[in-house]
């Protein structure tokens, strides 16, 4: 005889849902599927879940308390819990989606994006290994590769605005709290603790420096 979980997915299943292994898939909670569903392997669902229509879910992510809008890809290994995810959006490989995030539509989330407590609204990009923490994202805002929103001053968090079609460089570092303003460029690798205004360009590192006369000594190999 089937035990409870094993009933749940195939009650999915007789609804359309397409599961790829029916003894892979944990429901610890509810979940609620639209039309063309998509679960891959190892995939685990937790608290209140609800996927709409055309969404696909990809092996070994787990999903708790969360809402995933149409036509939208969660990768695989990815996490998401207490968050809200637009249509046609996609989110990983290796993503994790923290609670109070609310991601709008047709966004683009990397692999190794870590986001917390943030609203990341229509068209934007967070491209690989970023931290976005505390922030709040207009539309069409793109986030280079190793971006990090440095949010907690060891007390309490700060807030980060970034402002509409505002581009920052791969290996920023942004001090909270600071608000980027619209269409504003951030040089690859800049710290920037303040604000910047409108359409500017800020780039803030430090002078590259050769150094005269200089050995490598013998010892090191």
């Amino acid at each position: 005889m089937k035990n409870k979980k094993s009933l749940v997915v195939q009650k999915l299943i007789n609804q359309g849902v397409r599961i790829f292994d029916d003894e892979r898939v944990e429901i610890r909670g509810s979940l609620v599927c639209g039309n063309n569903v998509f679960i891959d392997i190892n995939t685990i669902f937790e608290g209140s879940v609800v996927l709409a229509d055309n969404v696909s879910i990809g092996s070994n992510c787990i999903i708790k308390d969360s809402i995933i809008n149409q036509d939208s890809l969660i990768k695989p290994f990815t996490s998401i819990e207490g968050a809200s995810i637009g249509k046609n959006t996609f989110i990983g490989p290796y993503a994790r989606i923290r609670e109070g995030t609310k991601v709008a539509d047709f966004v683009q989330i990397g692999n190794f994006v870590e986001i917390k407590n943030s609203t990341i609204k229509d068209q934007c990009r967070i491209n690989h290994h970023s931290f976005i923490g505390d922030a709040d994202l207009d539309e069409g805002v793109t986030i280079g590769a190793g971006t990090i929103t440095c949010n907690h001053n060891g007390v309490d968090s700060k807030q980060t605005t970034i402002k509409t079609n505002a581009y920052i460089g791969s290996g920023s570092n942004l001090i909270a709290p600071l608000t980027i303003g619209v269409g504003a460029t951030i040089g690859a690798g800049s710290t920037i603790n303040q604000d910047v205004p409108d359409g500017k360009l800020v780039i803030a590192r430090a002078k590259q420096t050769e150094v005269k006369n200089w050995h490598r000594s013998k010892d090191i190999k």
